[in-house]
């Protein structure tokens, strides 16, 4: 059988290529840059211009990202490794030459790795190609009809709980190739194993070796940066690899690392049978689902990627033409499905990269040394582009952004941390969905302020209300309609003169309250927002006669807005319930 796997000694869990999806969250990158316009100029670091010996740097590190999530996605997913490397060749090369993203890194994702083993295992490995290749003409088709900005209206909270929710079950996933072991599967399960991964590290020498050359790996990419001289434009992944390729040429160290087999042998163009299969409901339903979820995860990741840089923002209907185009093209292949992937991505932002070429290189290099050069690739240690990957989690996962979300915005915080947790749990898209809802109730909720002061003077029960009355507040406004209609008084006064929006469900539950106590005998007098109407209709002929002024017993009421019930002053940036004072007429 044809494929990658981990050359080396046999321990019983079988070694398995680095898996998972994930993304680094540069320093200083927390906040949303200045969006700019389409049409500005790319920013270039100190003023320069970005050379072609920076991009050629940064993409030889998206390589060494990518090549272990090509690898280890194609595990993940039940198929031929080379299937994985043919669909990161083809995100770099296709979807790298269009002008859609100038920085955002595309390939296979772990994200849609459950969904391709379950498609597989439904409908065979052959079927899998037609499925992806409608899929990639379906989102050339959103995004030609421009469909594609509508993922631009997502929450930074959300999209930092996003970016910690990949990257923490990344560093856990990759605790476990880092010792030449193998992954349990979920993320949960990876987290309840990692106990006894430590008992089984100590207990084995080699996986103690491959561990300590994985720790080193993170290590050297947390402070290579801080070498003295020019040997700081090196990349650490780089000189991680070039460390573990000669530890592991050591007598008597037997740690795994990778092979991959013939590229060429593994592409399976789908023939007239697969696509007769087409018509099979099960069949639309998984192009579908396909489409949805490559589609928002690669948008998602671009709303994400565009707050790492401060360069040209994406075009997102065009980021899903080409999305589409790369799919379209791994569909005819029968590879994996693309997606944009944030460990590329933020690993391409964070190694220098300032156009399109770098993303572009990193396929050329994908394929270079599958081809060319897989005893190149024998080399690299197993556990070190697994260390890469783990301090690419931490990155992403950047656990002091929590305490300054919480010390910014308590709401936000909660926002952000169910994000995480939730696609911690399951997986990224229902976390992201669910955070989406997260946020949108903490904006109603924000919206939603009503305040509402009940008091009692002579004969009348007085309930004034201010701010946005909606349905999320009904309950509020209910309790102050019963104790209004409680108190005994043979008169109720309901002003909600200050109210900024009355939404149908409040404005009905007022008028049915009003109808009643009516009804019942009680007067009611019901002051409601907007402009004042006039009781008669307006007529071209005479000026009605004005009305007679109010006699000495009339009593007037005046809109005080500038203090509170007890005496505070009134927070302008507010809307609080204004107290009404009867004035006896003079």
């Amino acid at each position: 059988m044809s494929g990658a796997h981990a050359r080396g000694r046999t321990r019983g869990k079988g070694g398995a290529a680095p898996v998972g999806a994930g993304s680094e969250r540069p320093a200083g990158t927390s906040g949303a840059r200045s969006a700019r316009t389409r049409g500005e100029r790319p920013a270039k670091a100190g003023g320069a211009r970005p050379g072609l010996a920076n991009e050629i740097t940064a993409s030889l590190v998206v390589f060494l990202v990518a090549l272990p999530l090509c690898i280890g996605v194609a595990v993940a997913s039940g198929v031929p490794a080379e299937l994985g490397i043919i669909s990161g060749v083809i995100g770099g090369l296709v979807v790298g030459a269009v002008r859609g993203s100038t920085l955002q890194v595309s390939g296979p994702a772990a994200g849609l790795a459950a969904l391709v083993a379950e498609t597989v295992l439904e409908h065979g490995l052959a079927m899998l190609g037609v499925i992806v290749l409608f899929s990639g003409i379906l989102q050339i088709v959103l995004g030609v009809v421009r469909l594609g900005r509508m993922f631009q209206a997502i929450s930074l909270a959300v999209v930092q709980g996003m970016l910690a929710g990949i990257g923490l079950p990344l560093m856990f996933s990759q605790a476990y190739p880092m010792a030449d072991a193998r992954a349990p599967g979920t993320p949960v399960e990876n987290m309840a194993g990692i106990p006894g991964l430590f008992a089984d590290i100590l207990t084995d020498p080699q996986a103690m070796i491959a561990t300590l050359l994985g720790v080193a790996t993170i290590v050297l990419s947390f402070l290579w940066k801080k070498v003295p001289g020019p040997a700081k434009r090196i990349p650490a992944a780089l000189v991680a690899v070039g460390v573990g390729i000669m530890v592991a040429a050591l007598p008597g160290v037997d740690v795994k690392t990778l092979q991959v087999g013939n590229l060429l042998a593994s592409v399976r163009v789908p023939g007239a049978e697969e696509f007769a299969g087409v018509a099979d409901a099960a069949v639309i339903t998984s192009i579908l689902t396909f489409t949805v979820i490559a589609s928002a995860e690669s948008l998602f990741t671009a709303a994400a990627v565009d707050r790492m840089h401060s360069g040209p923002r994406t075009r997102y209907n065009t980021e899903l033409i080409a999305q589409g185009a790369g799919n379209t093209v791994a569909g005819i292949l029968g590879a994996l499905p693309i997606t944009a992937v944030v460990a590329r991505s933020s690993a391409n932002v964070q190694a220098g990269a300032r156009t399109r070429i770098s993303r572009t290189l990193h396929g050329l290099w994908l394929l270079a040394f599958a081809l060319l050069l897989p005893q190149v690739l024998a080399l690299i240690p197993i556990s070190v582009l697994a260390g890469v990957l783990v301090h690419s989690g931490w990155k992403l996962f950047a656990p002091e952004e929590f305490p300054k979300m919480w010390r910014q915005d308590r709401g936000e915080f909660v926002v952000m941390t169910v994000t995480t947790l939730v696609i911690v749990a399951t997986a990224l898209l229902e976390g992201v969905l669910i955070g989406l809802a997260a946020g949108i109730v903490l904006a109603a909720l924000r919206m939603s302020r009503t305040v509402i002061r009940q008091h009692v003077e002579e004969d009348t029960a007085k309930v004034v209300m201010a701010g946005n009355a909606t349905f999320l507040r009904l309950p509020q406004v209910i309790e102050a309609l019963e104790g209004a209609a409680a108190s005994g008084r043979p008169r109720i006064r309901l002003d909600l003169t200050g109210v900024t929006h009355l939404d149908h469900a409040c404005r009905s539950q007022v008028e049915e309250f009003t109808a009643q106590q009516r009804g019942s005998g009680l007067r009611v007098e019901l002051l409601m927002p907007g402009p004042a109407k006039a009781d008669v209709p307006v007529t071209t002929g005479p000026a009605p006669r004005p009305a007679p002024a109010p006699g000495p017993d009339a009593e007037w009421f005046y809109l005080d807005t500038g203090r509170l019930a007890g005496g505070d002053r009134a927070d302008p940036s507010d809307i609080h319930a204004e107290s009404y004072r009867p004035v006896t007429s003079r």
